[in-house]
């Protein structure tokens, strides 16, 4: 099959959406291992649609593994990938690292939760403060952890680097917590405890505190789900990871205090997406002439004579097309990432008559101001909750990941 037709069908979605990623298949190496010999074809053949198309550098390639597949996951420095895999898993991680693409990982701290058998306390499940001698510590790194989310992530960073793979970054796929289960035999998926994970996990991500291993480095986050499955099998649970119900009616009020960089009509604790410190010139390069190009930011600002363009040097210039960007796309967490190159901060990167998105809430697309959206909701004080779909799809569908089953 000639990859052509799939670089036009590519370049066809590309007019209407902010592809970034394509998800190829999910969770198969570990709930269809008789399928795995057929992955790597699959990302090597939509990898030559994306060359074919010249969009190889700003969309890339990859496929969402179950955590199942790290083994000896705690303490974290121990994690390696279950070796019976490495066959397809190892040509896959140098495939990622050749391609600037992410190891896409499902991570679930509430099924950690619940096989632990009361080992994992609660609190450390749903990332709520812990006082520094209930902290988890890896007694080989002494890297202290807060909270199950980052150990696992790490969990896959150390295990990458026992496989030599040290320069792939992490990309969480799908993360959640159930609002409703089984009353006697689980008691803990209930809505507070999927409100407070999630919220949690949002903070957590938006505020790029990373991981231990990795503190300051952005992990591009997805939550699962946006809407119940009332016929999926299994255990109660499994119906109810929605933030609406089967009717479209929110499963509970999704709480984000002191959260305001989530809501598009909050204008405090405003974020800027910047140029990385150190990062790859090269990089930052194809990243920039990306965003002024197929990303449709005006970047007619950096020009000789123009209020941004000094400094002149290829950082400062990425980092105002970097933040236009992430405004424009309504600062969703998988909107400043341009393949690593990028990191969230809550310091104004504005100087002189050059004003950066984010200061006064909009940010310039082919030239157009993007006022904030209004349509989230307040409730008292600092504490906000988000009433109706608009808004949540604005938090929870950052960008889009487009799911592919390619058959060769």
């Amino acid at each position: 099959m000639s990859s052509v037709p799939a670089a036009t069908q590519i370049t066809t979605l590309l007019r209407s959406q902010n592809i970034t990623a394509i998800a190829v298949g999910s969770e198969v190496l570990s709930t269809l291992p008789n399928a795995a010999p057929l992955i790597m074809p699959a990302m090597r053949y939509l990898q030559n649609a994306l060359v074919a198309a010249a969009l190889d550098k700003y969309i890339k390639i990859s496929t969402p593994h179950s955590s199942s597949i790290i083994l000896d996951s705690f303490p974290p420095s121990q994690a390696f990938f279950n070796r019976s895999l490495d066959p397809v898993l190892v040509p896959m991680l140098k495939f990622l690292q050749s391609t600037g693409a992410p190891l896409m990982l499902n991570v679930y701290p509430y099924y950690d939760y619940m096989r632990s058998n009361g080992v994992i306390p609660l609190d450390y499940a749903l990332f709520r403060p812990l006082p520094p001698n209930k902290e988890a510590v890896d007694a080989n790194t002494l890297l202290h952890y807060t909270n199950v989310f980052d150990a696992v992530v790490d969990a896959a960073y150390f295990a990458m680097a026992y496989l030599n793979v040290t320069n792939v970054p992490v990309m969480v796929t799908e993360t959640g917590w159930p609002h409703k289960g089984d009353a006697s035999a689980e008691p803990d998926a209930n809505n507070d405890n999927a409100d407070t994970y999630n919220s949690n996990l949002i903070r957590h991500v938006m505020n790029v505190t990373g991981t231990p291993k990795h503190p300051g480095v952005a992990v591009p986050t997805f939550i699962y789900e946006l809407y119940d499955e009332d016929t999926r099998p299994g255990t109660a649970s499994e119906k109810y990871w929605g933030l609406f119900d089967m009717n479209g009616i929110p499963a509970y009020a999704l709480h984000l205090t002191g959260s305001g960089v989530l809501l598009a009509n909050d204008t405090t604790n405003q974020t800027y997406c910047v140029a990385r410190e150190g990062a790859d010139e090269k990089m930052l390069q194809a990243a920039l002439d990306w965003a002024c190009g197929p990303g449709k930011v005006d970047c007619s600002v950096l020009t000789q004579g123009k209020p941004c363009y000094d400094p002149d040097t290829v950082e400062d210039h990425a980092t105002y097309a970097f933040n236009a960007y992430y405004h424009g796309m309504g600062m969703g967490s998988g909107t400043c990432y341009f393949s690593g190159v990028a990191v969230i901060t809550t310091t104004d990167p504005s100087h002189g008559s050059c004003v950066y998105g984010g200061k006064n809430g909009s940010a310039l697309l082919n030239g157009t101001s993007l006022a904030p959206s209004s349509n989230s909701t307040a409730d008292s004080g600092s504490r906000r909750a988000v009433g109706d779909v608009t808004s949540f799809v604005r938090i929870v569908v950052t960008a889009l990941l487009l799911s592919v089953v390619a058959l060769l």
